[in-house]
């Protein structure tokens, strides 16, 4: 799947997230920053959007749904996946070495 795909799910997570009713914001924040933290975690330093993205598609956000149960556990909308795990991509894309301005950056390198 394209990146500009990918990135797709990931800016709709970060719309849902903000759509998200105020009761339950706080929590899906919560694990929103936690999912941050474990991307970080998985790659490391200094990376590309095709790293993240390579990321996603090899892992998936099944792995984020034991995140926000710990993180938020009396706060079932914070376990949807497509929100919480789609808004911490879209988060965390924001540092890739090629993404400026939402968008990837042309470097000609492939």
């Amino acid at each position: 799947m394209s990146f500009e795909a990918l990135n797709g799910f990931w800016q709709e997570g970060l719309r849902r997230l903000e759509r998200a009713e105020p009761s339950e914001r706080q929590a899906l924040d919560r694990v929103v920053d936690a999912l941050v933290v474990e991307l970080r975690r998985r790659l490391g330093g200094p990376f590309t959007t095709a790293e993240l993205a390579r990321l996603y598609e090899r892992d998936g956000i099944d792995w984020a749904f034991a995140i926000a149960t710990r993180v938020a556990p009396a706060t079932p909308a914070a376990w949807d996946m497509d929100t919480v795990a789609n808004a911490a991509f879209a988060r965390y894309v924001r540092g890739a070495s090629d993404y400026a301005g939402g968008r990837r950056l042309d470097r000609g390198d492939g």
